[in-house]
């Protein structure tokens, strides 16, 4: 892939992944063919700010699980009301990892030959 497309994807969406991944990514983006560059400017990449937005004020109802496509880890938090709270404050802290987790194996997805 042509090596000004992947420094632009990176700038643009480096806040969406994990620091200790970037060059991972950069060096997979590489091996990946030119044909897959429509697929990979299209997809959608999950903030983890606004994750941890979500889970500050929505957590006990599960809106940020929700927002990272964990439908069903969403719907058992909002009916537990968070566990209890319990799940809600721990995932304050684990939310940001998971919404970098989630768009690392969504560009893993996209980018497979």
């Amino acid at each position: 892939m042509d090596k000004y497309r992947i420094e632009a994807f990176l700038l643009n969406n480096s806040n969406c992944f994990a620091v200790q991944d970037l060059p991972f990514i950069k060096k997979h983006l590489e091996s990946v063919d030119d044909s897959r560059w429509p697929f990979l400017s299209t997809i959608q990449l999950k903030d983890p700010q606004i994750a941890l937005m979500l889970s500050i004020f929505g957590g006990p109802i599960g809106f940020d699980r929700f927002y990272i496509g964990d439908y069903l880890l969403g719907i058992l938090k909002t009916l537990t009301c968070g566990g209890l709270l319990i799940w809600a404050i721990v995932d304050l802290f684990l939310i940001r990892n998971s919404t970098q987790e989630y768009n690392k194996s969504l560009l893993m997805q996209v980018t497979r030959f």
